[in-house]
């Protein structure tokens, strides 16, 4: 079978963000292991959804500003995946590359969890405490409407994150005043520091309830494939607009692209000894250049 022109075309858009997903979880192993501290697992699994999320989907303009008028925003609530958000705006040009080097060092701008008096771009507000990223999404979302914006607002949140009650009041509401032009994805990989999510505190059914909640939901069940994960970003800003916040359960891996850091909680917060790195790096040959 032949393929055709576009077809071409979004293969080579493929493999172009294939090269910076490898290449962002190589930094992401790298400023970790060199200050023997931060979070791999969660920053792994999320690697796929912040490339296609920063490359493919969001609507940007260039430089940054923190009132975000006429573009797209993006707000990190499980802020300790930090090293996956620094390295995905690192490589689209918000700040030099070369900085990832300073992570979670004394007077760096790339504090362990992102925050907003560094003046770092690409960060418009602090994620220190969990739970408050839903919050902080609705409000900007409410204010794009009463502007005129017709711009979105894109969050990220972890499973386990959703067990603090403020939450459950913001998604409450969301659904209730409309906002329509908000897309939170839910990073569900079933993990969190002490275990799995179902045995320290059952979730249950996400997207049940999210949906006894007022909200549009769809589940993405490859959220490590980055072409299911942009198809379900697409898909979800399609349904925007038709009076609900929408939802997306993003089933992922913790520690996706490192066989040793898969399949458990354990790489939640730790960072890889010298010979772990090396094994890890092994995996993920390079495909942009090490800062």
């Amino acid at each position: 079978m032949k393929t055709t022109k576009n077809e071409h075309l979004q293969m080579a858009k493929l493999d172009e963000l294939q090269d910076i997903v490898v290449q962002t979880r190589r930094d992401i192993l790298r400023m970790v292991h060199k200050v023997n501290s931060g979070h791999p697992g969660g920053s792994l699994g999320c690697t796929e959804f912040l490339v296609a999320l920063y490359n493919e989907v969001m609507d940007l303009k260039e430089g940054f500003d923190m009132d975000g008028k006429d573009e797209d925003l993006f707000f990190l609530s499980n802020g300790h995946i930090s090293p996956v958000f620094y390295s995905v705006l690192a490589r689209k040009g918000y700040f030099p590359v070369e900085e990832l080097n300073t992570f979670r060092l004394l007077d760096s701008r790339l504090q362990g969890h992102p925050t907003t008096h560094e003046g770092l771009p690409g960060v418009r507000v602090a994620s220190g405490s969990l739970g408050q990223g839903m919050s902080v999404a609705i409000g900007a979302a409410a204010a794009k409407k009463l502007n005129g914006d017709d711009k979105l607002v894109y969050s990220l949140h972890g499973d386990g994150e959703l067990q603090e009650g403020q939450n459950w009041e913001a998604i409450m509401y969301a659904a209730g005043n409309k906002v329509d032009n908000l897309i939170s994805t839910i990073d569900r990989n079933g993990q969190q520091i002490d275990g799995p999510t179902e045995e320290v505190l059952p979730l249950g059914n996400l997207k049940e309830k999210f949906e006894v909640f007022g909200w549009d939901v769809l589940e993405v069940a490859e959220g490590n494939n980055l072409e299911a994960v942009i198809n379900g970003l697409k898909e979800a800003k399609s349904r925007t607009g038709k009076g609900k916040p929408v939802c997306i359960i993003l089933d992922t891996m913790m520690g996706n692209g490192v066989d040793f850091m898969m399949h458990t909680h354990a790489w939640h917060g730790k960072a890889p000894s010298d010979e772990q790195l090396e094994n890890a790096l092994g995996q993920n040959p390079e495909t942009l250049g090490d800062y």
